[in-house]
């Protein structure tokens, strides 16, 4: 049985596909504010902020040659506006 290093088994997200991803989103959600952020301890992951807020994750995985990247929010239900009148349902 092989061991591998720990280093070639990570997904790990490069600059050039940092910056790939960013200039998507931004394009996506038509929102120049958006940056992902090098995460020093996760090398398979990049956090997404607006407006210097953190907002979720990305994930970078890679299965039988193919790539594809996961993007995670979280969203508190605290932080939900509440609704007018009449329109709770």
């Amino acid at each position: 049985m092989q061991h591998w290093p720990l280093a070639a088994m990570e997904a790990r997200v490069t600059r050039n596909e940092i910056l790939r991803i960013e200039k998507y989103l931004r394009r996506l959600f038509r929102l120049d504010t958006i940056v992902l952020v090098e995460r020093p301890k996760q090398t398979d992951s990049v956090e997404v902020q607006v407006n210097g807020e953190f907002i979720g994750v990305i994930f970078r995985d890679e299965e039988d040659g193919e790539i594809s990247y996961a993007f995670n929010m979280a969203i508190l239900e605290m932080d939900l506006p509440e609704l007018p009148a009449g329109r709770a349902g």
